[in-house]
């Protein structure tokens, strides 16, 4: 479900209201706890949180022209997302992350690769999404990239 926005406001005004208190209290998680360096854009037509070409000049590999994506929040058709590009790269964050889920939330965790899927906007656990942003840093980050995603 894309929604046409020219920046991270306008694609929140766009939201169905029945979502889009849930997804303004997860942008604020994250813009709360993001680490320095990050910047919120859209990206791929979603709100976006991407390491700026100011910090990483060589972008994205599948289009050097874009900065590099970390993180993506999605109103989607069946329900809200978050991707999380680090928490596919770090074994340690991804095995953290589903250790900690049942202790934030009595719903199941739905969640592919880089995908957490929440079908309840009621039942999104924000302080523990606040603590998954917090592991991971700029450099952190980048240095997953170069390691395990992207063959400099």
């Amino acid at each position: 479900m894309k929604i046409e926005a020219k920046d991270p406001d306008d694609y929140l005004s766009k939201v169905p209201n029945d979502r889009r208190n849930a997804l303004s209290t997860l942008r604020k998680t994250l813009l709360n706890n993001l680490p320095r360096g990050f910047e919120e854009t859209m990206s791929y037509g979603m709100i976006g949180y991407v390491v700026p070409h100011s910090i990483y000049p060589r972008g994205y590999h599948c289009d050097p022209r874009l900065p590099l994506p970390f993180m993506s929040i999605a109103n989607q058709k069946n329900f809200i997302a978050l991707y999380h590009c680090g928490i596919y790269a770090d074994d340690q964050v991804m095995k953290w992350f589903i250790n900690e889920f049942p202790k934030y939330s009595k719903h199941k965790l739905d969640m592919g690769k880089s995908c957490i899927r929440f079908k309840k906007p009621d039942a999104i656990p924000f302080e523990l999404i606040g603590k998954l942003v917090k592991k991971i840093s700029v450099d952190h980050f980048i240095e997953l990239y170069e390691s395990r995603i992207k063959n400099p």
